[in-house]
């Protein structure tokens, strides 16, 4: 080959001044990672060297560089005069002969001789796709080229592209020289994902940072749509360890929409050559990938990171007509790898605003504005500094605009759009893949982004006010009694594993119930037996793609658990086992056919009682199906379960003895299992219950509800509940005692260690071993426990409290 084409298999990083960042990258994968089974499309470059000769041909370089040194880089105001200009003097050139005959005879090689391959024609920049500046998106690509022609116009196309406006505002931004920047293009087989599906990975989670999950979204089509965020993604979440050791990681997975799919177009001609459609219902409702293949990528993504020895932003694609999955191209992760984590944001709303619409979360942040729609670039002047932006979608050339934007909320688009990139590299918060944002937001309108419940966001209504509090994490005291998290909310989880704890005290079961499974456990064991009414027909549209009824509730709910474990493996994550109260469990879809009305459900036929008795004991199994999931199939052996409500140690022992006939047998594979000390019998009856169990927890809201004999759900008697008073620390000081005398570990979950810097003290001196705090109480609770530590014990407080 000449100098200006450079052939996939001779090209690796060194060669990065003369193919640019992606040229260089796909070489390096195409001649080291392809041998380990990574497929990656063969191809070519044309060099630097011909974009060089192309400009020398015409005359070109002195006249953009005299044209480009006009550029007002402060304000920017006539950047798009300026640019506009150099895109028609690159326009209006033409390739050299030498260059085009390179061109040609490359694609000939390419094509087996052919002259009608399809081929994928990308920009490749030298300063693009460093770790410090990705310039995705920035410059212009072409899929489904075909022809000679077709692609000679698609390299002229790529010069000319490095002269957009958000290509010349990124180099101004990043201090890169107009000239000394040089493109090469790449010229690559097309994969035919117009008949199957494409998407993007990163190799850790692009939201929080965390570096154990490979995160992976994908749509029907080409991969166009995921990146530009024309569609709501199926997204998908491995985890490294589990992957490494063979093991099913999959340890989440979201449906997306997916509402349009990128194809080709065989009758638009070259200036159109590939189309969106509307996605058939039946592939919406369907997962874009198999088990094996979600595995299949986020393996080859685990070996993409280690040969980088870096987090990566990787492009993929699967062929519709081979089944074959390919890498398209990968990069740095620019975003989290320059982040320094230590400082964090806690934001918290003040008052309930009224929610307007939710979408995707992206950034943990609470910002409020005027809402200011703009559905293409001719609007762009009425977006002004502070708005926040609402639209469609979002694309690279909008990049400039915004910059003014102090958020962005979005119809479309998933965690890899251009929208979400774009604002976590300026640190704003976004909603995206609302549906319609523009449609209920109305222009001019003051609304609050509040990104703040998982990985969900809200667009309220107004100006709701809220509070910031900043926690440098590193001046955090180190303390010997250990903080532990009461967490409900998995999607929360890879956020919170950053803080100094040494795991999950509490996760809550019912709460996953309720929140991702929503349907009665009992709905899902007896489908075929329940009446024909609108409820049957939910759970079955609920359930569809799912090979059973039960395997809806055992799948969802083990991705759940896994979710938390991940996070924080291997710290330990003690998941109690379900503890909804009778209306509670009514409430759940099909509940109304399965749950007893009771005068006082808070000590009815809730926990323990539950487990065994066969109104429910179908519905245990599934809770305990999904535990040896995520602990025998996922490998996430750090979790471990707690028993709530056991009134007596003969139900201790029936519930064990349940929980092993169901195949979850205390002490296999070092299970452990913990029982909630809240009822005075547990206190009492201590040193028998810790020969069954291995370790305690104290429940203090249902242990002061029963030691003072109310109801806390009561209005009337409520100033009556004080986790304070002496007959409750003596109850606790007294399970404390006995969890010492069997060697067995005992914590406590619950909101007075914050909020009352004695009683922090007072579990201190009693030798308890964790507490555990919601994440908002976290820092406050260990500040008291630091404080508690530092004084000498006296033996008093118990009876001081």
């Amino acid at each position: 080959m000449n100098t200006y084409i450079l052939p996939f298999n001779s090209i690796g990083l060194a060669h990065l001044p003369e193919v640019g960042g992606k040229n260089a990258s796909l070489g390096e994968m195409f001649n080291n990672l392809h041998p380990l089974g990574i497929e990656v499309p063969d191809g070519f470059a044309v060099t630097v060297a011909g974009y060089r000769a192309f400009l020398a041909h015409n005359g070109l370089t002195d006249k953009l560089r005299i044209l480009l040194d006009t550029v007002d880089s402060g304000s920017l105001s006539n950047l798009p005069e300026v640019a506009g200009r150099c895109r028609t003097l690159v326009s209006e050139a033409v390739l050299p002969d030498e260059v085009k005959t390179a061109i040609i005879t490359a694609y000939r090689e390419l094509s087996g001789g052919g002259t009608g391959l399809p081929v994928a024609v990308r920009s490749s920049a030298t300063a693009e796709d460093l770790p410090t500046a990705s310039f995705a998106g920035q410059h212009d690509s072409f899929l489904n080229v075909h022809g000679e022609d077709n692609l000679l116009t698609a390299v002229h196309k790529c010069y000319v592209s490095l002269f957009n406006d958000r290509a010349v505002k990124y180099r101004i931004d990043n201090g890169f020289d107009h000239m000394t920047t040089g493109l090469s293009v790449g010229i690559q087989h097309m994969v035919r994902a117009d008949e199957g599906c494409a998407g993007v990975i990163f190799t850790i989670d692009p939201e929080s940072g965390f570096q154990n999950a490979i995160y992976i979204t994908g749509a029907w089509g080409l991969g166009e749509n995921v990146v530009q965020g024309a569609v709501s993604p199926d997204e998908y979440w491995v985890f490294k360890p589990s992957l490494e050791q063979g093991k099913n990681a999959i340890i989440s997975r979201k449906k997306g929409a997916k509402e349009h799919a990128m194809v080709y177009d065989n009758e638009g001609g070259a200036e159109r050559p590939v189309k969106n459609v509307e996605t058939p219902l039946q592939q919406r409702n369907a997962w874009i990938l198999s088990d094996s293949e979600i595995l299949q990528l986020a393996g080859w993504s685990l070996e993409i990171e280690k040969h980088y020895r870096q987090a990566m932003d990787i492009e993929w694609g699967k062929d519709g007509i081979t089944g074959k999955i390919y890498i398209l191209q990968a990069r740095p992760e620019t975003v989290h790898s320059q982040r320094k984590h230590g400082e964090v944001l806690t934001y918290t709303l003040k008052e309930k605003g009224k929610v307007i619409c939710k979408g995707k979360a992206v950034g943990k942040k609470i910002i409020s504005g005027r809402a200011c729609i703009i559905h293409s670039l001719s609007e762009a002047h009425k977006l002004q500094q502070g708005d926040i932006l609402v639209a469609d979608i979002t694309n690279p050339d909008w990049n400039s605009l915004l910059r003014k934007a102090v958020s962005i909320v979005t119809n479309k688009g998933g965690r890899t759009s251009h929208a979400s990139i774009v604002a976590r590299e300026l640190g704003i918060a976004a909603i995206v893949g609302t549906g319609d944002a523009t449609r209920v937001i109305q222009d001019g309108q003051i609304i609050t982004v509040a990104n703040i419940e998982g990985d969900e966001g809200q667009v309220l209504e107004g100006n709701v006010p809220f509070e910031v509090a900043t926690t440098d994490l590193s001046k955090v005291p180190e303390v010997k009694t250990t903080p532990m998290f009461i967490l409900a909310d998995p999607d929360r989880a890879f956020e919170l594993s950053h803080y100094p704890v040494g795991g999950v005290g509490l996760l809550r079961m019912e709460f996953i119930i309720n929140n991702s499974i929503l349907i009665h456990p009992m709905a899902l064991v007896q489908f075929d037996q329940l009446p024909e009414s609108p409820v049957k027909n939910v759970i079955a549209q609920m359930t569809a793609g799912y090979a059973s009824k039960t395997g809806y509730f055992v799948n969802q709910l083990a991705e759940s658990i896994a979710k938390c474990a991940a996070a924080f493996y291997p710290r330990e994550v003690i998941l109690r086992m379900s503890d909804f109260k009778t209306n509670e469990y009514a409430s759940l879809i099909g509940g109304q056919f399965f749950e007893p009305k009771e005068e006082n459900p808070m000590i009815g036929f809730r926990g323990a009682s539950r487990y065994y008795d066969p109104r429910y004991a179908p519905g245990f199994g599934l809770e305990c199906d999904a535990v040896l999931k995520v602990r025998n199939e996922m490998g996430l052996t750090n979790i471990k379960v707690m028993i709530p409500f056991c009134r007596t140690v003969n139900e201790a022992r029936k519930v064990l003895q349940t929980m092993e006939s169901f195949g979850l047998k205390r002490g296999e594979q070092g299970l452990e299992v913990y029982m909630m000390v809240e009822i005075p019998g547990n206190v009492i009856l201590a040193d028998q219950f810790a020969e069954l169990f291995d370790g305690f927890s104290i429940g203090s809201n249902d242990l002061t509800q029963l030691t003072l004999g109310l109801d806390r759900d009561s209005d009337i008697v409520s100033h009556l509940f004080d986790e304070n008073d002496e007959a409750v620390t003596t109850m606790i000081a007294q399970a404390i005692a006995a969890a010492k005398r069997a060697g067995i570990k005992i914590g406590l979950c619950g909101q007075a260690p914050s909020d009352f810097p004695e009683f922090s003290r007072f579990l201190v001196e009693q030798g308890i071993d964790s507490i555990s705090f919601t994440p908002d109480a976290l820092i406050k609770g260990i500040e008291n426990i630091s404080q508690a530590e530092l004084v000498p014990a006296t033996g008093e407080l118990v009876h001081k409290l």
